[in-house]
């Protein structure tokens, strides 16, 4: 069900993107082609109404986005998304993968403890509103 998403699928990642982020937080679809034509940015997409980009460079891989649609929230689409989106990076030969998640954000911060994340550092003041960024990483093995 989860697919690769490119360039034409644009307007259905800003619309999944737009209904899961606060207007100030939001990407827009000219943002979202402009992330996929960059070198090692991919994107996955569930019709269901979730999305996962990330970009690989060398053998690390990082999450930019990941948002599901609230009314899909809690059927394991953002975890199908995770797997997939490590699955991929390994791929591409990352050994491991991070991410950002505002502290404010217990779901979130519990959604990736529970894929395996592991807290690796802060960054304050990271977000527009103040809160600090918890960096988080996971190890991959990349595949043959």
């Amino acid at each position: 069900m989860i697919a690769r998403a490119g360039p034409a699928h644009a307007d259905a990642l800003a619309a999944i993107h737009a209904a899961a982020f606060p207007p100030c937080e939001r990407w827009g679809a000219d943002a979202m082609a402009l992330q996929l034509a960059l070198p090692g940015v991919f994107a996955l997409l569930d019709p269901r109404g979730g999305l996962v980009m990330a970009r690989v460079a060398a053998d690390e891989a990082e999450i930019l986005t990941l948002a599901v649609h609230p009314h899909c929230q809690r059927q394991g689409i953002a975890r199908a998304l995770l797997a997939e989106a490590g699955a991929t990076a390994a791929a591409h030969g990352a050994v491991a993968m991070f991410l950002e998640v505002a502290l404010r954000n217990t779901a979130a911060r519990a959604l990736y403890a529970a894929a395996g994340f592991a807290e690796v550092g802060r960054r304050r003041r990271y977000y527009a509103d103040g809160d600090d960024a918890m960096v988080m990483r996971l190890g991959l093995t990349p595949s043959p």
